[in-house]
């Protein structure tokens, strides 16, 4: 039961940009809200600012009210010190106008900012769901834990562009509300225009999002405003880059002069230069890293990762299985996820080697995921094997399947290890020793020895090598 006890940290570890995505939503409706309210209510309160200083000197008339009726603010100040009976009367039709502006500001909020606010409040109580289970074994724990997984799968198709997809999953599983697909529909939206060689939508996007990327201090929008001037230069639009400079550029001139300065120069050379920071600034290729300089602003806004969920929670058992033994196409282990495909590609890409003590590769010692430490015989006539293993060039091909992704993952580390045999796939401790051929120290199980001795004549064959002995002359191994 220990074992199965649910940590409640470690399965939200995952889960920031879970609750963080409809709340930079609803900040987007609150700033849309207060624009309006901004642009609304900003002219109603300094026309009724002057209304009330012009009715307390009493210079205030019923034309001049009737002239601002329509961009006045009623404050508590105009009906206290106005005495004219017809000006409190624009004061009533003023406020009539101004509740039908607060009530198209309610209309608002109820129509962008409630959908959003009921998505925050179901993502929420999704994650509240494990709060109140105690272990793994729970069947609550297992359905959050496979509505996770769907939201996971989601998160990967729609990074991979699989949209359609991503979207037949969320409404076979219910889980509409659970994901993200509007935000990504909007990043594949703005990228497909960056990769037609448009910068509207992404500048649009740049301007509804100033504020926060001041303040993670990106420069996405001065990238795509060099852009576009480069685009003027290429097509030797000239008058209207300098007009382009004037207006967008020059307000980045205290944090990229040099960057403008360089740029500037591409009037004097046509876009089949061949001198270098010229041909670069001319270079298609600029758009792909306006892609991807748009997407890491975007996930960093949002809080994403710059890689899909999945793959994050894949890295964390990886890790606890990844050995070296893993990159040897000798002891490498079907059952093993880490030795899918051609892992060992990484080590041969490294150029080094991978240094097995003790036991050859036809032993099989392998820990807790299924693979081959370090091993030493502790007895005096056992000799200890060291062997280098160096990739062919045949195996240093692109790893495939989980494989690749146990690439970026650290070499586990366990306390205590399990021998297996290759022979029979059983463990190895006290009551089935592991055995050493004299030879060459490749390593079996006492039982699998045995049976094969028995059927031999008392003579036992490594399978691996040919080699052969009598059963007494093994030597038993200990792990150091």
């Amino acid at each position: 039961m220990a074992n199965s006890k649910l940590n409640v940290d470690g399965a939200l570890m995952l889960e920031q940009p879970f609750v963080r995505v409809p709340y930079e939503n609803y900040r987007k409706v609150f700033r849309t809200s207060q624009r309006n309210v901004e642009k609304e209510f900003g002219p109603l309160q300094n026309a009724s600012n002057d209304l009330a200083s012009r009715a307390q000197a009493g210079s205030l008339t019923t034309e001049d009210a009737l002239k601002s009726v329509q961009s006045a603010w009623m404050t508590h100040s105009i009906l206290t010190h106005t005495s004219s009976s017809h000006v409190r009367l624009w004061v009533m039709l003023l406020y009539l106008h101004s509740w039908g502006v607060k009530r198209q500001l309610s209309d608002l909020n109820e129509t962008a900012g409630k959908p959003t606010l009921d998505v925050m409040r179901e993502r929420l109580e999704h994650l509240a769901t494990i709060e109140s289970v105690q272990s793994t074994t729970e069947p609550e724990f297992s359905r959050w834990a496979d509505t996770r997984l769907d939201r996971w799968l989601v998160d990967w198709t729609l990074r991979n562009g699989k949209e359609r997809t991503a979207k037949r999953i969320a409404r076979d599983k219910d889980i509409q509300t659970l994901v993200d697909i509007d935000l990504f529909s909007d990043i594949k939206r703005i990228e497909d225009a960056l990769t037609r060689h448009s910068c509207t939508e992404a500048l649009a996007w740049c301007s509804e999002n100033k504020a926060a990327l001041r303040k993670i201090k990106s420069t996405l929008e001065f990238e795509l405003r060099l852009q576009e001037f480069i685009e003027l230069a290429r097509q030797r639009r000239n008058e209207e880059a300098i007009a382009y400079t004037k207006k967008h550029l020059v307000q980045w001139q205290e944090t990229h002069f040099e960057e403008i300065k360089r740029a500037s120069a591409l009037f004097a050379f046509p876009p089949t230069t061949t001198c270098g920071p010229y041909k670069r600034l001319y270079d298609v290729a600029r758009w792909g890293n306006l892609i991807r300089s748009f997407r890491l602003a975007i996930y960093n806004l949002n809080t994403l990762p710059n890689e899909p969920l999945l793959h994050l929670s894949l890295y964390a058992g990886l890790a606890s299985l990844k050995l070296p033994a893993c990159f040897d196409t000798n002891t490498k282990n079907v059952d093993c996820p880490v030795c899918d495909g051609e892992s060992a590609a990484l080590s041969a890409a490294t150029n080094k080697d991978v240094i097995m003590a003790g036991a050859s590769t036809a032993g099989s010692v392998h820990d807790t995921a299924g693979h081959k430490p370090q091993l030493s015989p502790t007895s005096a006539s056992s000799p200890a094997l060291i062997i280098g293993t160096m990739m062919s060039p045949a195996s240093a091909v692109q790893p495939l399947g989980l494989g690749k992704l146990a690439e970026e993952v650290p070499f586990s580390h366990h306390a205590n290890s399990t021998i297996v045999c290759r022979i029979t796939g059983k463990i190895m401790d006290e009551d089935n020793m592991p055995m050493a051929f004299p030879s060459t120290g490749s390593v079996y199980s006492l039982e699998a020895l045995q049976e094969m001795a028995a059927k031999n004549n008392n003579v036992v064959t490594c399978p691996r090598t040919g080699d052969k002995c009598t059963f007494s002359e093994l030597r038993k191994v200990f792990i150091s």
